[in-house]
């Protein structure tokens, strides 16, 4: 009888204290952040957000070594083809002239004088070849001194904008350093990430059109370049997108929206109206593989509600059936929630 008493008495305990931890778990209320599901029409395009490249950078430097005496450009100027950009101390360089000129005369009146021995027969044809070839290397010595004169002056070999100066006046260049750089702007490339899943939707011609936000202008993309080497980490892919640049307004470096155009057209049906998109973080799968999300119920306590999805849409998804419209649906603190959690909104 006494044992029937105690298990009696262990039952009612027991009970009395699961409904205390339910009572304190209702009570206890999670704060999520909600979302309100709706039918929505599809955007026609997709949005991504790129930085200005130049169409082509040119680096130009001395081919020999010397002090640099000027640069007569700034950065952000705009050159002409063969505009003198920098010039090097050409002290040695006129001395080696000189050198190479006197070398020459006196060349050229040896030889002068030589021809009138070798014209009576008074001098033998080797000794006439060895002094013309005298001659041959001093004129040669004289076209490379020119030259090497002629080198330190540093012309542009293209038009554009200076876009970096990476030396100045007093400081030694060396053969083959970038003195300055110049970028052809006339036309840039608008780079963009796209991840892997979203490349077969884009091609050579895919309608684009280009906001850039720093000079409030929106311009129409041209031909569209793919990268094909994906990014290790990020799994994206590089695309650049050509964008006419005559009154060169667009500067390299300036963020611009791309919208991508037309991607639609090419993986969803005709009809985009009436369909239901949520954000693709608020999908969670069970351990049995099948999807569901967290919706709020009236009595503001979290349940989960399987849902089937149908296509993505950059960062939603659509969803085909489980949600009905108007219905609150949880894309925030989730982690926390267990079926029937009261919650806060």
């Amino acid at each position: 009888m006494k044992t029937k008493w105690l298990l009696a008495a262990l039952i009612t305990f027991t009970f009395l204290s699961c409904s205390h931890k339910q009572e304190t778990r209702q009570k206890t209320a999670i704060r999520v952040k909600t979302a309100i599901s709706t039918h929505a029409e599809v955007k026609e395009g997709v949005q991504y957000v790129g930085i200005v490249e130049e169409n082509e950078a040119t680096a130009v430097s001395f081919t020999g070594m010397g002090v640099v005496r000027r640069i007569l450009v700034t950065e952000g100027q705009t050159v002409a083809r063969g505009q003198l950009l920098a010039e090097l101390d050409d002290t040695q360089a006129r001395n080696l002239l000189e050198g190479a000129q006197a070398s020459v005369n006196q060349a050229e009146d040896a030889l002068q004088r030589y021809q009138l021995l070798h014209d009576r027969g008074s001098l033998t044809e080797a000794q006439w070849v060895e002094i013309q070839s005298k001659v041959t290397q001093a004129r040669s010595q004289l076209a490379v001194a020119r030259k090497n004169l002629a080198d330190c002056q540093l012309k542009s070999p293209v038009a554009g904008i200076i876009g970096r100066k990476a030396v100045g006046a007093g400081e030694t260049a060396m053969p083959s350093q970038a003195i300055v750089t110049i970028l052809d702007i006339s036309s840039v490339k608008v780079k963009f990430s796209v991840p892997e899943r979203e490349m077969n939707t884009i091609h050579s011609h895919t309608p684009t059109t280009i906001h850039v936000d720093a000079i409030q202008r929106t311009f129409e993309g041209g031909t569209i370049e793919k990268g094909i080497q994906a990014d290790a980490i990020t799994h994206t892919y590089d695309v650049r997108v050509r964008v006419n640049n005559r009154d060169r307004k667009i500067l390299p470096g300036m963020v611009a929206t791309v919208n991508v155009n037309g991607r639609r057209a090419d993986s969803f049906p005709s009809n985009k109206t009436g369909r239901q998109w949520i954000p693709i973080t608020a999908v969670q799968r069970n351990a049995n593989g099948s999807l569901f999300t967290w919706t709020i119920s009236n009595d503001s306590t979290a349940h989960r509600t399987p849902v089937t999805l149908g296509e993505t849409d950059g960062n939603d998804v659509e969803v085909l059936t489980g949600l009905s419209n108007g219905q609150r649906f949880v894309i925030e603190g989730y982690q926390k929630l267990s079926e029937g959690t009261k919650v806060i909104f």
